[in-house]
This record gives C-alpha cells, structure tokens and sequence, in this order.
C-alpha cells in the first residue's frame, strides 16, 4: 500500500472533525514518509483545538511518558491538572496498559495512532474518549514527543448511537 492510501486509510478512520483537521495539518508538515518535528508545529494554526490537545514527552531505556502539556478540557477528561505527570503518575485505572503499550508502540514505530475507548476511569464508562496522537521527532530520527488530541462525548451521542442506547460505548471499543 503506497504511504498516500495509507495515509488516506487512517484518515477515513478518524470520526471527528477536529481529529481529521490536526491529522490533515500534522501531514501537512512531514516531509515524505516521516513525520514532522517539534519545531514544525504551531499551535496558532489550530487554535479551536487547543482546549483538547497534549504534548507528551518521550524517553527512551527504560520508556517512560510524560504530558509536558495539556489543554485545559483534559481536565475535565481525567479530573485534575496532567501537565508535568508522569504516564505512571496518573490515575488510569484498567487503561493504563493500554495506553502504556499504544504510546510504546507510536515510539517504536513513528506512526500515528487513534481509537475510541470507554471512559477515562470507571467512574465515567457513560463516556467515550476519542483520542488521536501523532508522533514528532525532536532532533533524532526517532519520534521524541507526541502530539495528542482527546475529546470525550456521551456515549449515546456517539455516531450512529441510537437514542437510549447503553451499549453503544461497548461498541466504540471496535471503531
């Protein structure tokens, strides 16, 4: 699959229009199959979006994240300032694996990510959270901080949610 139907793949994927627009952006500013860096991105180009977005820093041996950056919505997202806390640090209660393995994986790879999940927490399994990171590179040949977006809806707001429909956040696990 060449890397434009790859990318035109994964866009297709992507629900919100907010995602679509940083995704679009993101791809924007990379330069063939890489991805762009740190230095690249300006966050006046988006400002509607930045309630929502994240900066994640990556470090390597041992892989340790950490959100140098978050908007003023992941407050609301995860109940309490993220900014300066560690992946570790943070109260993820059965998705901390989940995000500990997709945020490896986007490491490793270099290669965007995006899904929908339940919750944040237990607490709010009535939500689903929509999320999108982007790797960017900052100075090495390997992605060293990732851009995020993240937006929570009721579940039964969901696309192609029926009115009453309390399964519909089981569902989003396989958008």
């Amino acid at each position: 699959m060449s890397a434009e139907a790859s990318e035109a793949a994964f866009r297709a994927q992507l629900v919100l229009s907010d995602q679509r627009q940083l995704y679009d952006y993101w791809c924007g500013k990379r330069a063939a199959d890489d991805f762009p860096g740190r230095k690249d991105i300006c966050p006046a180009d988006f400002p509607r979006l930045l309630p929502n977005i994240s900066l994640i820093d990556i470090q390597f041996e041992p892989f340790q994240f950490r959100f140098r950056l978050a908007g003023t919505k992941l407050r609301e997202i995860y109940d309490r300032e993220v900014t300066g806390l560690s992946l570790a640090d943070c109260c993820w209660d059965d998705n901390k694996d989940y995000w500990t393995k997709t945020y490896i994986r986007i490491s490793q790879t270099g290669k965007p990510a995006q899904g929908v999940i339940r919750g944040p927490s237990a607490e709010k399994e009535h939500l689903a959270q929509f999320w999108l990171r982007l790797p960017l590179a900052t100075g090495e040949d390997r992605p060293g901080m990732i851009l995020c977006h993240d937006a929570v809806i009721p579940a039964e707001d969901m696309p192609g949610a029926l009115p009453g429909d309390e399964h519909a956040a089981h569902r989003a696990l396989a958008v």
